[in-house]
């Protein structure tokens, strides 16, 4: 990711913050639970247990450790209702429409290249 920049010295380490930042953000958000948790919510706002509905097979767990963390790269928002018992909406950000647009190009290359990649696939594995 880091590009090749001859700047000033404060420049230089703004882009370096500014690249390790981003690695970690992708790291965060490059996990299957994150990516289904962003489709699942796509242009709605959803409850956590209809977010946990939509997405198959994740725990309670998992999916509250990534609603945060969505939340805390400003992906997701979290709305609490002061009901009894609390009422808490999630939806999408800006930002995180955006990955989701980013997300979804990504499905479509793969679903352009499916043949290409299975085949590959079959050749590698001797199949």
């Amino acid at each position: 990711m880091t590009k090749q920049f001859s700047g000033s010295p404060e420049e230089q380490a703004d882009l370096r913050r500014a690249d390790s930042l981003a690695r970690e953000i992708f790291s965060d958000v490059a996990n299957k639970w994150a990516l289904l948790i962003i489709e699942a919510l796509g242009d709605r706002t959803l409850r956590f247990s209809e977010v946990r509905s939509e997405v198959e097979g994740i725990s309670h767990k998992m999916l509250t450790q990534n609603l945060r963390m969505l939340e805390r790269n400003g992906l997701v928002e979290r709305t609490v209702y002061p009901t009894v018992p609390p009422k808490v909406e999630y939806t999408l950000t800006e930002p995180g429409q955006g990955l989701r647009k980013t997300v979804d190009v990504m499905c479509e290359w793969t679903h352009r290249n499916i043949g290409h990649i299975e085949a590959a696939r079959s050749g590698f594995d001797g199949g």
